[in-house]
């Protein structure tokens, strides 16, 4: 499995999302499959197959959480004078005035509408080991773009 780059920040609100998992909603969904099994007949028993179901879910989500904590790399930021994981980096299209600022984050923290993107996405790969000034190129749907770094944070 590929190493799974996290913020300080991301890695923390998994551990406090695990802990609630298992401590937490464990108990609530064992307290549901009580009240559908107190209902009786189990084949035609909705509640009792939700909550079975819920069961499932919760415990695939546990697992994943502790797989991603397992090998997860705990990114303090990077060098500000390198593009890296943890950098921001403020980037130009070729022939456009308007600038993007983008975050490069690991794969489980990518979230495009707050600008946060994976350093495995094309983009994002891209970007990594360049400096300000760079100019760097990456295939897009649209076909080849082209960029400058602009300023590293």
């Amino acid at each position: 499995m590929a190493k799974e780059y996290l913020t300080k920040e991301r890695y923390e609100e998994l551990k406090k999302e695990l802990e609630n998992l298992t401590t937490v909603r464990r108990k609530e969904i064992a307290n549901e499959l009580d009240q559908a099994v107190s209902l009786g007949d189990l084949k035609e028993n909705a509640e009792y197959h939700q909550a079975r179901e819920d069961q499932a879910n919760l415990e695939q989500r546990i697992l994943q959480i502790e797989m991603i904590l397992q090998d997860a790399e705990v990114v303090k930021g990077s060098k500000k004078d390198i593009a890296g994981v943890g950098s921001e980096v403020k980037i130009c299209k070729k022939g456009e005035k308007d600038c993007v600022i983008y975050k490069i984050v690991g794969a489980e923290e990518a979230d495009m509408t707050v600008r946060k993107i994976s350093s495995s996405s094309p983009l994002g790969m891209a970007m990594l080991g360049k400096k300000v000034d760079d100019v760097f190129t990456f295939s897009a749907p649209k076909g080849k773009m082209e960029y400058t770094i602009i300023e590293i944070k």
